[in-house]
C-alpha cells in the first residue's frame, strides 16, 4: 500500500471526524475503497457520469485503467505531491483528491489516453468530451505528459493532440497548447521539464519550449523557447536568463523580473 493512499485515509478519517456532512462523502470515496486505484476511480466516476453511460460503467472503465498500466499510478501520484508542494492553497492530500479539477481532470486524461494506446480510441475520445464538459479542460487523448504536472485552476486549459508535455511542469489556467491551421501530423508544442506557463499563455505550433523556462501569462508564443529564459509579449519575446537553482516550475514565480533576469545591454 502506498505511502500517499496511507496519508488520504489518514486526512478522510480526520475530516470525517469534524464533518458530519462530509463523513458520508468520505467513506464511500476513500474509507471503504481498497486501494488508491480504486478510490480514484469511484471519485472521477461519479464526477463524470453524463448522459447514457452509468457511473458504474464508467467507474469499471477507469479502474482497468489505473490497474492494467504499469505507469498511471505512479503519475498521478507525482501529480497529487507536485499541487501540495507547489499549490499554496493546498494544505493536504485529500482536497485536491476531492475537489481540484485540475487534479481530477489530468487523471482522467491518464485513463483516455491509456485506452487510446491499447486502440479503444472511439472510448477514448468519449471520455475527452466528458472531461471537457464537466472540468472545462480539453487533453486530446493521444496528448503525451509526463508526471509531476500541475494543472493550477485549470479552466480553459487545451493541449491538442500531438503536444508533448515532460515532467515537473507547472500550468495555469485559460492556457492553450493548440496548432496554427488545417496541417496534419506532428504540429502542437513540446513543453520540457521545468517549465512554468503563466495564466492564458497561448503556445502555437510544433515549437519546443526548453527546459526550464518560463513563459508570462497572455503571451503568445509562435517560434522555440530557449531553456532556463523567461519570455513574455504577443508575440513573444525573450525577457533574460533565469538566475535561479530550482526551475521555475517548482518555484511558482510569476514575476518576471524578481529572479535577476538581464536582457544583453541591461536589466528589465
Amino acid at each position: 500500500m502506498s505511502k500517499i493512499w496511507n496519508r488520504l485515509r489518514e486526512e478522510a478519517s480526520v475530516v470525517a471526524s469534524k464533518e458530519r456532512i462530509l463523513s458520508k462523502i468520505l467513506t464511500e470515496y476513500v474509507l471503504e475503497r481498497k486501494s488508491f486505484e480504486d478510490a480514484l476511480s469511484w471519485r472521477l466516476s461519479t464526477r463524470l457520469a453524463k448522459g447514457s453511460v452509468p457511473a458504474n460503467d464508467l467507474k469499471e472503465l477507469l479502474l482497468s485503467s489505473f490497474v492494467n498500466s504499469e505507469i498511471i499510478s505512479q503519475q498521478v501520484e507525482a501529480d497529487l505531491y507536485a499541487v501540495k508542494e507547489r499549490d499554496p492553497a493546498c494544505h493536504d492530500f485529500i482536497s485536491p483528491f476531492l475537489y481540484f479539477k485540475g487534479f481530477q481532470a489530468l487523471c482522467a486524461y491518464r485513463a483516455s489516453n491509456y485506452l487510446w494506446s491499447e486502440g479503444r480510441k472511439d472510448i477514448a475520445l468519449y471520455l475527452q468530451s466528458l472531461i471537457s464538459i464537466v472540468y472545462s479542460v480539453d487533453i486530446h487523448p493521444a496528448a503525451k505528459i509526463g508526471k509531476g504536472i500541475l494543472l493550477d485552476h485549470a479552466t480553459g486549459f487545451v493541449a491538442g493532440e500531438t503536444t508533448v508535455i515532460e515532467d515537473n511542469v507547472s500550468i495555469l489556467h485559460e492556457v492553450t497548447l493548440g496548432g496554427t491551421g488545417k496541417e496534419g501530423g506532428d504540429r502542437h508544442p513540446k513543453i520540457r521539464s521545468g517549465v512554468l506557463i503563466g495564466a492564458g499563455a497561448k503556445i502555437l505550433g510544433n515549437v519546443e519550449v526548453g527546459e526550464g523556462a518560463r513563459v508570462g501569462a497572455s503571451s503568445v508564443v509562435l517560434t522555440d523557447v530557449p531553456p532556463n529564459v523567461s519570455v513574455a509579449g504577443v508575440p513573444s519575446r525573450v525577457l533574460g536568463e533565469i538566475s535561479s537553482p530550482n526551475s521555475p516550475s517548482l518555484e511558482m514565480n510569476h514575476t518576471l523580473n524578481s529572479m535577476r533576469e538581464y536582457e544583453s545591454g541591461g536589466g528589465i
